[in-house]
């Protein structure tokens, strides 16, 4: 059995080698549907741009055009009647998220809270991810929303997009993750969001579709390693890779156009139980 890096805090090392124990190795290279970059022992959030930008030897590219999270919809494959279904509302969304803003609400279920708190209190302060609201807040709070392309610094070829989005007031990091599109063993082509964590990452698999009011879906539903679906990967201390994927805990968005805006309600469930229901009201902003 494989054992976590030893110098790092008890409680990250705990965790990791929770995931080590009741895990499975993986290749890198036969499961490049899943990997994805890592954090490093110190310094998340912020820190990590500039360390990934450093380590794949990219540069942040510093065009003022707009960016998206995705260059293009029709990277997610979807059936021609989606496509033709789909908000171009939403589209225009994916593919220029830098020209809109938000302000999130978050509704609580009180009997997960308290691990809310606990994530907070053990981990999202001190490595800057994940920093989750604990209060059911009655009016939105602003995000910052930032997409950064780190590209190739010869070709200038994009390479990886980042979404970082903080709170405006206290600039605090709700998410520093990195996005892309995968495609997952049975051939299906997912969104894929990766949100560094100390030596490792926590990886979200989306599978996309199209509701009948042009609303976009992403689900991460799955039963089983391959699916679409919430994963854990690190790097132990001798260099190997492992990932626990947690049948339990599932992740729905529904991104939709509504009153000139867009909404995006997301909805986390454990153990099919709500634990806490995000809803972004999105923004176009005028140039």
């Amino acid at each position: 059995m494989g054992v976590a890096k030893l110098k790092q805090n008890l409680q990250d090392w705990i965790t990791q080698q929770w995931v080590i124990f009741f895990g499975k190795k993986i290749i890198p290279n036969q499961n490049e549907w899943l990997v994805g970059p890592f954090g490093k022992s110190k310094g998340i959030g912020q820190k990590f741009i500039t360390q990934l930008a450093d380590n794949e030897q990219l540069e942040i590219c510093k065009s003022q055009k707009k960016k998206g999270l995705i260059k293009s919809i029709n990277q997610l494959n979807l059936s021609n009647q989606e496509l033709d279904n789909l908000s171009k509302d939403v589209i225009d969304f994916y593919e220029s998220t830098s020209n809109y803003q938000l302000d999130l609400k978050v509704k609580w279920n009180p009997f997960f809270k308290v691990f809310g708190v606990l994530l907070k209190i053990l981990f999202s302060n001190r490595i800057e991810q994940l920093n989750l609201p604990m209060s059911n807040n009655k009016n939105s709070k602003e995000l910052k929303s930032k997409i950064l392309h780190l590209v190739d610094k010869r070709s200038k070829e994009l390479k990886r997009t980042i979404w970082l989005r903080t709170f405006k007031n206290s600039h605090q990091v709700v998410y520093s993750g990195v996005y892309e599109t995968c495609t997952i063993p049975n051939g299906q082509t997912c969104i894929k969001a990766i949100f560094p964590l100390p030596n490792g990452n926590a990886t979200v698999i989306l599978k996309p579709s199209v509701g009948k009011n042009g609303e976009l879906i992403l689900e991460s539903s799955g039963r089983k390693i391959g699916d679409s679906g919430f994963y854990f990967l690190l790097n132990d201390s001798k260099g190997n890779i492992w990932t626990k994927f947690i049948k339990s805990f599932k992740d729905k968005l529904v991104v939709k156009s509504e009153n000139e805006g867009i909404i995006a309600v997301q909805t986390l469930t454990l153990w099919n139980l709500k634990v806490l229901t995000f809803i972004y009201h999105i923004k176009k902003l005028h140039s």
